[in-house]
């Protein structure tokens, strides 16, 4: 399943939409090279990004919070926190194994659905919050 961007994911910040939306395509990049035969080949690079990119945007998005002085800080840094161990432990998983169907499914699911809920739950607070600061 491809994942589509729509207005429900804007968070009115163009910084972090812009960024979210590099994270999906990345993810999309992935599920069309497995329905193309390549899934295997293209996990490793897409794993690399998303470990690289998950906290170069984290880490943007907090900044932003800080400044803006969001009251749930401390809990979306949490959540931030658990999925860089989900990446992290896929990209151990993918060191240690090598590409497997398993991993790729395990990228999409884990990924990909943890990106949506999370923006579409707790990405549209801190927007709206930095906003009303505004």
């Amino acid at each position: 399943m491809k994942y589509t961007w729509s207005s429900d994911l804007e968070t009115g910040n163009n910084t972090i939409d812009q960024q979210h939306k590099q994270l999906i395509t990345a993810i999309n990049d992935l599920l069309d090279a497995c329905s193309q035969g390549r899934g295997r080949d293209a996990l490793k690079e897409t794993t690399k990004f998303l470990y690289d990119y998950t906290a170069k945007h984290f880490a943007d998005e907090e900044r932003l919070q800080l400044a803006s002085q969001y009251p749930d800080y401390i809990n979306h840094k949490q959540y931030h926190e658990g999925f860089k161990k989900v990446v992290a432990e896929i990209v151990d998983q993918l060191d240690k194994e090598g590409p497997t169907l398993a991993l790729v499914s395990k990228v999409n699911t884990s990924i990909g659905g943890w990106l949506l809920n999370h923006i579409k739950k707790e990405d549209v607070k801190v927007a709206a919050h930095i906003q009303s600061k505004q």
